[in-house]
């Protein structure tokens, strides 16, 4: 039993409990009843601490109320000494452990619910003991003064309570942090000069006092709008200290009779919590829109890695079939020598004839599979003069392309995908419509993203796309257009589309998932501009 009770009983803890009841009593000599900091501190210690050292703040607390109250044991009875300390901190760690679920989701209403709840309680607990359990019995409680008391307990949690939350926070990721600390600085300077001129006047300009404390609260609204719920945070924190301490000029320090107090208690408790509900929902609403967002660009990015891939294939397989071809151009030259040698030069010229036929009419089909000339040359010049420029021309119907921009400067799995929904738009069209035929394009680059715009489109500017032929274009080309953060549209007589790739973080992408392929040296950029 000794030995168990050691193991509990941790220096840490201990330390722990001692510095409560420091922090406690000095920050009840600090406070006044309209704003209790120790509640704030009660609460601002159950969130910062694990469930583990709740009994050691448990016993902090009752260090603190026994120096408070022993004094007080001989006038108003033992029953009071004990009754009215014992229930305040475990109520309050009951609210905060019933919220960890809330906790736990990422919003943070559940902190105006703790703090709402355990203003009331405590009041409730304290003026209950008071009358029930003093002896004397004290007077009964107005409805007025015991509405002063809730409040200012809920202003003390306002101001320490975040504090804890934030400071738990302070290693989550956060988009904007470095802006954060110096919008705050901004603020919170702001408020502090205000504060300090507002001192300055007399306790009958209270028009113009009031108006300096609703400008007081301007700051807190901008961070609660840039931030959310960090900004409504420091900003409710800010303005309560700065309230707190100028209300009658900061000489009096209990304001249970000072009316101007209670009606700008009022006032700060209902603003505070508005802020922090709304800067709450800005936050949740924020966390929500980055989750969609780093949701699509993990799905972009298993497409385009999907895309590569399948590209990687091709490319091997075309490696495969080229060696195929040669091995059967060699053999094609071996047996035209053996017809040569034996006199027979007629059937060795007929078959040289046809090998060199059959071996060009392979290497077109191999370029189809995939344009190996791409790596080295780039989009525009396979459009030009690689196998699918000589089946285009075959058909008659294809004007000459007009392409603007470097193709080389964009990753190879850009153009690799560019060059198959160029191939595609164009057979769709030439499948479905009749007519001249254009392919334009234009490479650049804009902030910092380079990409490629592409139009197919008919010659005749009269005519007018399908919707079948719309549907089917759209159904072909969004995966590629999706993958690389683009668009596909079908625009009265011409099917449009857009790919594009970050400037920087392409290059290891398709270096990863192609080895062995360097990408083209790059060139000036020209700025994308729709066609």
């Amino acid at each position: 039993m000794e030995k168990e009770l050691h193991l509990r009983l941790r220096p840490s803890g201990l330390l722990l409990a001692v510095a409560y009841a420091i922090c406690y009593l000095a920050l009840r000599q600090l406070s006044a009843d309209q704003w209790y900091l120790p509640a704030g501190l009660r609460v601002a210690a159950l969130l910062l601490f694990p469930l583990r050292l709740w009994p050691y703040l448990l016993v902090g607390e009752y260090a603190a109320f026994a120096y408070l109250r022993y004094p007080k044991i001989e006038m108003y009875g033992l029953a009071w000494f004990v009754g009215a300390s014992a229930l305040l901190m475990p109520i309050v760690a009951y609210i905060v452990h019933k919220h960890e679920k809330l906790r736990i989701s990422g919003r943070y209403e559940w902190f105006l619910s703790v703090a709402a709840l355990a203003a009331v309680v405590v009041t409730a607990l304290n003026l209950a003991s008071t009358y029930f359990l003093m002896t004397p019995a004290g007077e009964p409680v107005s409805w007025e003064k015991a509405l002063k008391f809730v409040i200012g307990d809920y202003l003390g949690i306002l101001i320490l309570g975040p504090l804890a939350i934030l400071w738990k926070q302070r290693r989550l990721p956060y988009a904007s942090s470095r802006k954060l600390r110096w919008d705050a600085f901004v603020g919170v300077s702001i408020i502090a000069l205000l504060s300090v001129y507002l001192v300055q006047f007399s306790s009958s300009d209270i028009l113009q006092k009031n108006s300096i404390r609703i400008l007081m609260v301007l700051p807190a609204i901008a961070l609660t709008c840039l931030h959310g719920w960090r900004g409504a945070a420091i900003g409710v924190i800010a303005v309560n200290l700065a309230i707190g301490l100028t209300v009658n000029g900061g000489e009096a320090r209990d304001y249970t009779n000072y009316a101007e107090a209670f009606i700008v208690q009022e006032i700060l408790a209902v603003a505070g919590t508005a802020l922090l509900w709304f800067g709450s929902t800005i936050s949740h609403h924020y966390r929500k829109f980055t989750s969609q967002r780093q949701v699509e660009k993990q799905a972009m990015s298993i497409a385009r890695t999907s895309i590569l891939s399948t590209e990687r294939e091709m490319r091997e397989r075309a490696i495969r079939m080229k060696i195929i071809g040669e091995d059967m151009d060699i053999s094609f030259r071996k047996a035209v020598q053996w017809l040569q040698g034996r006199g027979h030069h007629a059937a060795a010229m007929d078959m040289l004839r046809t090998s060199v036929i059959q071996s060009r009419l392979f290497r077109e089909q191999l370029s189809l599979v995939y344009p190996s000339e791409i790596e080295h040359y780039g989009l525009y010049l396979v459009l030009e003069s690689s196998a699918i420029a000589e089946v285009w021309d075959q058909t008659g119907r294809l004007a000459t392309p007009r392409l603007k921009g470097d193709p080389c400067q964009l990753g190879l799995g850009l153009q690799l995908a560019a060059y198959r929904s160029i191939s595609d738009a164009v057979a769709l069209l030439l499948e479905q419509e009749s007519g001249s035929i254009l392919v334009r394009a234009r490479c650049g680059r804009r902030g910092g993203y380079r990409g490629i715009v592409v139009s197919v489109s008919l010659l005749d500017n009269s005519r007018t796309l399908g919707e079948e032929i719309s549907e089917r274009a759209a159904e072909a080309l969004s995966g590629r257009a999706l993958a690389y953060g683009g668009s596909v549209r079908c625009r009265r007589n011409r099917i449009c589309l857009l790919l594009a790739e970050p400037a920087r973080a392409e290059r290891a992408a398709y270096a990863t998932a192609m080895p062995g392929v360097s990408a083209a040296q790059q060139a000036q950029a020209t700025p994308l501009a729709p066609m």
